[in-house]
């Protein structure tokens, strides 16, 4: 396989695509680190299923506010405005429509647009948290990961084997090698690496990628 993006990379790549204006939830762990690339003069409102919207970039080192953090008890910063309230009000806004983007990570994702992001099968511990609520509350669920397992395995499939989060969810994929659409249940190519051919980019995944339209070169910074 060549050269492939870091998760840094993959995460400024998604966040260009924030709409200007979206409540997004960010999910635990990888997903989070999207509140770090929010482009230039695009209002970007930030949700935690802990009870935060609007809050802001993670606080420098030693100046952490213990008594201020994510979902995933990271210390934030807020914004101003920003508002606090209880854990069943939060999952009232998820549950009710009102978030824009939720964007999480994924062991495996199906073309159908199933996912599977919270048990890898027998004897792990069971921990899918909201993630459940965000795949059917949220208007569109994009999904950050790598192409592939740390076994160099598709997590692009034709069907998830593994217990799923949710039914046909995903709507748009940003992977270390490609940013894939979920259209009519078929993965739609969208952005490919410069330097990696659609041959070599289907060998690493485990359903068919259709081409609509053209297929953008999937250059990002150094970040």
């Amino acid at each position: 396989m060549s050269a492939k993006l870091t998760n840094a990379q993959i995460a400024w790549r998604a966040a260009q695509d924030l709409p200007d204006g979206a409540y997004v939830n960010l999910g635990i762990g990888f997903p989070e680190m999207i509140a770090k690339f929010k482009p230039e003069g695009r209002e970007v409102t930030y949700h935690t299923e802990n009870g935060i919207l609007d809050f802001g970039e993670a606080p420098p080192a030693g100046e952490e506010d213990w008594d201020l953090i994510n979902a995933g008890k990271k210390a934030v910063t807020l914004n101003p405005g920003a508002a606090f309230f209880h854990h069943a009000d939060s999952f009232a806004m998820v549950r009710g429509g009102h978030l824009d983007v939720a964007v999480l990570g994924a062991y495996e994702i199906a073309e159908n647009g199933d996912l599977a992001n919270w048990s890898t099968g027998p004897g792990s511990v069971p921990a899918v948290g909201g993630a459940m609520d965000l795949v059917h509350g949220a208007k569109q669920v994009w999904v950050v990961t790598d192409h592939v397992t740390k076994k160099g395995q598709p997590k692009l499939v034709e069907r998830c084997s593994l217990p799923l989060t949710g039914v046909g969810c995903v709507t748009r994929i940003y992977t270390s090698l490609a940013v894939i659409d979920v259209v009519d249940k078929r993965f739609v190519l969208r952005d490919k690496l410069p330097g990696m051919s659609l041959e070599e980019l289907q060998a690493v995944t485990g359903a068919k990628l259709h081409i609509d339209g053209d297929v953008a070169d999937l250059n990002v910074p150094e970040v």
